[in-house]
């Protein structure tokens, strides 16, 4: 796709950037190197501390020698280098930068361009680890592994498989990049590098940790964060040394509120990855583990430090008169100065974390592992009752996250409502914070330990996930929430927050997932698709699986509802009387799929139950036929609900139509023009007819 024309009036033309104009352009490559340098010191310190490079080989075994030790970690560090800078560039094209009625301006296509050849890099460093990674895997030398085992590897162990996803995403961000010129495009291609973040935070000390659900979510988290943070500030700085005018204070001011969310992300998560890694707060003091998380820590502290004073003083006083004033120039290096410094504390960060993804962690206690813990992340709880459900929680950090970040943001829209004098159903909001709760209920309690186990309580878990929570929240209206709380752009043709929530509920995406005809299989079929299949077992095997079956059941059920009783705008009116029909056939499917399973005479998903041992469970087939009741049973209580919400909407909705019909009447001049109407065509039968009599 060709770049759009603009002419010199265009709001999309942008001042160029400019080498000779911005100041202090002749310092980047001197700073560059600074910040490699850093980077690698802080990399070769974290090594040596943790003690990696310096494994103790047994005399007979095998060894894939210094070169791999060594090499493994600088490939990873300039695989990280790599996304840190795609998702910075990337972001100050779609995010930072002005668009115009969804297109990119010039400069931000130029910063697309350059997130192309960054992705290259991640891409080709990410090859690099690979065959690093393999060598280990298989005990080699460098040079001695051969192009079909690092292909056997990348296929089937785990860490293989990541690194596989993450060359594919890369190396399409480095394709689809050179033609994309739109926001939305643009926007595509920044999830896509977030995604190829996440990849390796499912392998590795994550994966094996014993709280499953803190140490996945909180490093995927802890990586995005990390990433948007610092190729955030590297690309607002870069911004805001090569180009004058008024780009720079734009982008910095949006980066500024971004760059808060991403150091309470990177705080929560760090913190989540610890807990689920030391044992006890000795670990944090007497391990080398603990000593390079104590010094992140550190390093954290001081980014926060910095990252107070660039918010207080340097973005506060950014001066956006034309270029060439004094006043300007002063106040840009302020912000400069302040950005470098934390950059170089970041470049430290970036080596220090791959140092301490090296590092073996602390072992746990001999008394605390068992099979069942080796796979569960948790010991095999006592026999359920009342005390063990409110005791006996689950800290899933994404479902955390997920309620906090939503209630947290739903209230604030409606605060910012109230405070401006308008005003929202209480009703509404009450609905959306039940919703929240069912989800804190099914997936933080004691319920979430027990559904890890019991496939009676796994079936509640589902069919509240699927069939009551998403009726809550689509009953809290947060799509019109959001459009009616958010402020627009600040400048005409821009997208802000708002616009882009606009944008993607008119898209085409949303009206194919909208219609019934999608919507309502997805929610129909995927149960049995799940349940009768081995993809059932293989996704209860991993915490990623348990997590995407979570999130599947939500978003099914939310699309599916949305359809039925939503609130908030859709791309499409749905009759109500098809909606009904919808409701009652979905139901009957969901009843049919409980009695099925009920029938089932043998245990269903033995790969994954049969590896525990459960002293307090007699018979399995018992609890799977009660999980079967739970499926055609639960099926009655969304029916209710549903069917109470549509009969009030659509009273709701003759009684529009009879408003809007009356102010129609009454543009026309009568009180009831239709029924005018009828009277008149009344009067002219009878004229005729009597004309015919005379």
């Amino acid at each position: 796709m060709a770049s759009p024309a603009h002419n010199d009036n265009s709001p999309l033309k942008e001042h160029p950037i400019d080498a000779d104009r911005g100041p202090g352009t002749d310092i980047v490559g001197l700073f560059t190197l600074i910040a490699v340098l850093v980077c690698a010191l802080a990399l070769g310190a974290t090594l040596v501390l943790g003690g990696s490079v310096f494994a103790q080989v047994i005399p007979g075994l095998p060894d894939a020698g210094e070169a791999v030790r060594w090499g493994m970690p600088i490939a990873k560090t300039v695989m990280d280098v790599g996304a840190v800078m795609t998702i910075g560039l990337l972001l100050m094209a779609v995010l930072l930068l002005p668009s115009f009625k969804g297109r990119l301006s010039d400069q931000a296509i130029g910063y697309v361009r350059a997130a192309t050849w960054a992705s290259l890099l991640w891409a080709l460093a990410a090859v690099a680890t690979l065959y690093f990674q393999a060598s280990e895997f298989l005990a080699k030398p460098m040079g001695q592994v051969s192009i079909d085992e690092v292909t056997a590897y990348a296929g089937s162990v785990s860490g293989g498989i990541a690194l596989m996803s993450v060359i594919l995403l890369a190396t399409g961000i480095a394709l689809f990049g050179r033609t994309t010129t739109g926001a939305t495009g643009g926007l595509w291609l920044l999830i896509a590098s977030l995604a190829a973040v996440t990849p390796p935070a499912l392998t590795g000390h994550s994966a094996s940790s014993g709280s499953h659900e803190l140490a996945v979510t909180g490093l995927a988290l802890h990586l995005i964060s990390i990433c948007v943070w610092v190729g955030g500030l590297v690309a607002v700085t870069y911004h805001a040394v090569r180009t004058d005018g008024e780009a720079p204070a734009t982008a910095a001011h949006r980066f500024s509120r971004m760059a808060l969310w991403a150091y309470v992300g990177v705080a929560i998560s760090g913190a989540a990855s610890a807990l689920a890694r030391l044992s006890s707060i000795n670990d944090l003091f007497g391990t080398e583990y603990g000593l390079i998380i104590v010094v992140k820590i550190v390093l954290f502290g001081a980014l926060g430090v910095f990252g107070y004073a660039h918010r207080r003083w340097a973005v506060g006083r950014i001066e956006q008169a034309p270029a060439g004033q004094e006043g300007y120039t002063f106040r840009r290096w302020n912000f400069l100065r302040l950005a470098g410094v934390e950059i170089l504390i970041m470049a430290a960060v970036i080596g220090v974390s791959v140092g301490l993804g090296r590092t073996a962690p602390p072992p746990p206690l001999e008394s605390t592992v068992d099979p069942a813990a080796a796979i569960l992340g948790f010991p095999i709880p006592p026999e359920m009752d009342l005390r063990n459900l409110l005791t006996l929680w689950r800290p899933d950090l994404f479902f955390i996250m997920f309620v906090l970040v939503a209630g947290g943001l739903y209230l604030g829209g409606v605060y910012r409502l109230i405070k401006r004098g308008d005003k929202w159903p209480i009703g509404r909001t009450a609905s959306f914070l039940l919703g929240l709760l069912t989800i804190v209920v099914v997936q933080l309690s004691g319920f979430a330990t027990y559904a890890m186990i019991m496939f009676s309580t796994h079936m509640i878990q589902h069919m509240v996930l699927a069939m009551v929570t998403p009726i809550l929240l689509v009953l809290g209206a947060p799509a019109t929430l959001a459009l009616r709380a958010l402020r627009p752009a600040g400048q005409r043709g821009d997208r802000g927050p708002r616009e882009w929530l606009n944008a993607f509920l008119n898209s085409r995406y949303s009206k194919i997932v909208t219609h019934p005809a999608v919507a309502a299989p997805i929610f129909v079929l995927s149960p049995y698709a799940l349940y009768f299949t081995p993809l059932f077992p293989a996704l209860m095997n991993d915490h990623l699986g348990h997590l995407l079956m979570g999130v599947h059941f939500l978003v099914s059920g939310f699309l599916f509802y949305w359809v039925i009783v939503g609130v908030d705008p859709a791309p499409r009116k749905v009759p109500f009387l098809l909606r009904i029909l919808l409701l009652l056939v979905a139901m009957g499917f969901h009843a049919f799929f409980g009695i099925a399973i009920m029938e089932q005479t043998a245990p269903m998903a033995m790969e994954y139950y049969g590896r525990f041992t459960i002293p307090w469970m007699e018979n399995p087939i018992e609890d799977q036929y009660a999980g079967g009741g739970v499926a055609w049973a639960l099926g009655e209580i969304p029916t209710v609900m549903v069917m109470m919400a549509l009969v009030v909407q659509w009273s709701r909705d003759d009684e529009r139509q009879e408003r809007r019909r009356e102010r129609h009447s009454r543009r026309d001049g009568s009180d009831d023009a239709d029924m005018d109407a009828y009277n008149a065509y009344l009067a002219e039968l009878d004229r005729r007819s009597r004309e015919q009599r005379g």
